[in-house]
């Protein structure tokens, strides 16, 4: 199967050793991105994966474009030009002092794009799965308009579309987001959110009682098919407990089968990437054909090792994932 994915690529930059920002003398750069950290995972489980962005053209926008290369995606339909490549800040929590992001991604070379700059019908020409989250279209009008029209194209040319929501408060407001959001999701197939993002966005109360109340979340998820008419409705169910320790679950209802994930208590070494990883994972489980069980169960393990990987991307193989989700899970010393 081919696979593209459609956003922002972007520096990222954080203290060392979990440094405040305000002791920091040296940050660490790493580059990602919703859809980016996707193609990447996608890549290292040996998909053909294809990334679709504009960087600008100087050697940030190339070091950007040789990070994706160098885990296997496929960067040829990458433009190039703009003044300059979105940056975050990020400084990573510790016990109960959660992390925080400080954007400076104005008028970054996509954010500056035009829509018709990206010809849809040329870029998903012989693949058979796109993706896209809501952080892209929530960079600009321009790129709110690229992000209906790519999954219009998918569309008419039957093409697999999944969206992870990703809703970004610092970003776009919630009015404006579910109002934008919902046209994309007219045309979307697959369907990921948190487990508050449909109340956030789109009126569609949890009624959760507390974590565990799985009950709820399955009612949720046949709201959302019902209004949206997807074909999958996944939810990831984290909690978290401190900025060193997350619990991870996930629920994916095909509108016959609701199927949770075991949940996992896990470690952190770097939170990002953690939910992007996820999609990838049933992206990636669900064009194997594995069924809805087997399907949430592998996105889920794949989210919990990310987990344990620095940088925004999940650099760990299918096989892994499998023997996480499928195997004994033991973390011992593999001789």
């Amino acid at each position: 199967m081919r696979f593209v994915t459609f956003g922002e690529m972007l520096l990222r930059l954080s203290p060392v050793e979990h440094r405040r920002f305000l002791q920091a003398d040296s940050f660490e750069a790493v580059y990602g991105g919703g859809e980016a950290n996707t193609a990447v995972s996608l890549a290292q489980f040996g998909c053909d994966t294809k990334f679709v962005t504009k960087l600008p053209d100087h050697e940030i926008g190339q070091a950007a474009i040789n990070t994706l290369r160098q885990y296997g995606v496929d960067t040829s339909e990458i433009l190039r030009g703009g003044d300059r490549i979105g940056i975050y800040y990020l400084e990573k929590g510790a016990a109960q002092r959660p992390s925080k992001v400080i954007y400076d991604r104005a008028g970054s070379s996509i954010a500056a794009s035009k829509a018709e700059e990206f010809d849809w019908e040329r870029l998903l020409s012989g693949t058979d799965w796109f993706h896209i989250t809501g952080i892209t279209p929530a960079l600009s009008a321009e790129c709110a308009k690229a992000s209906l029209e790519a999954v219009k194209t998918a569309k008419k040319l039957g093409v697999t579309v999944s969206c992870d929501i990703n809703f970004r408060r610092k970003l776009w407001d919630k009015e404006t987001a579910g109002k934008v959001m919902a046209g994309i999701l007219s045309y979307t197939d697959v369907y990921i959110g948190g487990r508050d993002q449909a109340e956030e966005l789109f009126g569609i109360p949890t009624n959760a009682s507390d974590d565990s109340d799985y009950e709820a979340y399955k009612a949720v998820a046949e709201k959302l098919k019902e209004r949206f008419g997807f074909k999958k409705v996944a939810i990831t169910l984290r909690t978290t407990l401190s900025s060193d320790e997350n619990k991870w679950a996930a629920l994916l209802y095909d509108g016959t089968n609701h199927c949770f994930s075991r949940e996992y208590r896990s470690l952190i070494v770097d939170r990002v990437g953690g939910g992007d990883s996820f999609a990838a994972g049933l992206i990636y489980a669900l064009g194997e054909g594995m069924d809805t069980q087997a399907a949430v169960d592998f996105a889920a393990a794949a989210s919990c090792l990310k987990l344990s990987v620095e940088g925004d991307c999940n650099i760990i193989s299918a096989d892994e994932v499998k023997a996480l989700a499928f195997g004994s899970g033991s973390a011992q010393v593999q001789r």
